[in-house]
């Protein structure tokens, strides 16, 4: 049992006080949303927005990220100090429905813009085995909410998409085209927030939209002549990139990489491998490969790594984004006989 020092509450209110004092009085002065040197101080809230912050702000920024390497993100709970650095900074850019703690704490944040790149592209819905729900391809938040009303009207069993009830999948980063159209939103971003250097902001964005269009061709050339079209993995992160290059998802657990499969889909996965020529069980860097081992060795299939580029470690198979997808894509055409 832990047992915990009681505090009075008065002296708890006090201090409470005094910081948001002092976060209010540092958050008026506007002195705190740019550094020493004169660059706009930005946050991220974890490594996909981090990249894009720094791919597009360029020298003119300082990037402080919220999720550290090697931390996994779904389940980050922010330090008082991430609260003060979000109140100082002059931009913000997340992703909406990846770290609720985060979410909520950005929603209360006194910084003057913010940037979700959940409203710069359309979401998707996929199920707990990364397939797209119900055949509603590319349908926006408010068409996938009449649909599940209708669903519910009519006494059919509402889907779990592993994000909590009906959420969308916000793992569009691993899908280039998705990811460039974000890319543009936070460029936008990044002129209102500082229009002196708006041209600057411009230029970085369409260099980078540029090489992310020339991945998404590395890819589509890459992955066409495929034996077969169907990956299994731990983590159902890769629906988009699945639905991008006409692939087909399996995954072990659902969205949240540290679901537990139940007996019956491991059963289904087994069957699905044999069928479909599965050569291989991917995990990832940043959860536990126990699952995916397990079910290899029951299987007779080889282990692979299939990164959902959440964060950047010594363990990646690359520095940044762009080197971690090359590897990724280097791991599918190998498992799907692309190569």
């Amino acid at each position: 049992m832990n047992v915990r020092r009681l505090i009075p509450a008065t002296a708890v209110a006090g201090v409470s006080a005094l910081g948001l004092m002092a976060v209010s009085a540092c958050t008026a002065s506007g002195a705190a949303e740019r550094t020493d040197d004169g660059r706009l101080q930005v946050v991220a809230s974890f490594y996909p927005m981090q990249y894009l912050a720094e791919r597009i702000g360029g020298d003119r920024v300082a990037v402080t990220t919220l999720t550290k390497p090697g931390v996994e993100p779904h389940d980050l709970e922010l330090k008082p100090r991430q609260t003060a650095e979000l109140n100082d900074a002059r931009l913000i850019i997340s992703l909406r429905g990846v770290q609720p703690a985060v979410d909520k704490a950005i929603e209360q944040a006194a910084a003057p813009h913010k940037v979700d790149a959940a409203d710069l592209t359309e979401l998707r819905h996929f199920d707990g085995s990364g397939h797209d729900h119900d055949g509603h391809e590319g349908e926006t938040e408010a068409e996938h909410a009449e649909h599940a009303e209708h669903a519910d009207e009519s006494g059919h069993e509402e889907h779990d998409h592993g994000t909590g009830g009906e959420a969308a999948d916000p793992h569009l980063w691993l899908d280039p085209v998705k990811y460039a159209e974000v890319a543009e939103g936070v460029g936008a971003g990044f002129e209102k927030a500082d229009p002196e250097n708006a041209a600057d902001y411009r230029k970085n964005t369409e260099a980078l939209v540029a090489e992310l269009t020339a991945l998404d061709a590395e890819f589509e050339k890459g992955l066409e002549k495929a034996s077969t079209r169907t990956f299994i993995t731990t983590h159902s992160a890769f629906g988009y990139l699945a639905a991008r290059y006409g692939l087909e998802q399996e995954g072990i657990s659902g969205v949240g990489p540290e679901s537990e499969p139940s007996p019956a889909r491991i059963k289904e996965l087994q069957e699905i491998a044999e069928k479909d020529k599965v050569t291989t069980v991917f995990f990832e860097t940043l959860a536990s490969d126990r699952t995916a081992r397990t079910l290899a060795d029951d299987t007779g299939l080889a282990t692979d790594v299939l990164d959902p580029l959440e964060g950047i470690t010594d363990k990646s198979r690359g520095d940044d984004y762009l080197q971690v997808m090359r590897a990724n894509l280097a791991a599918l055409q190998k498992a799907l006989g692309a190569s």
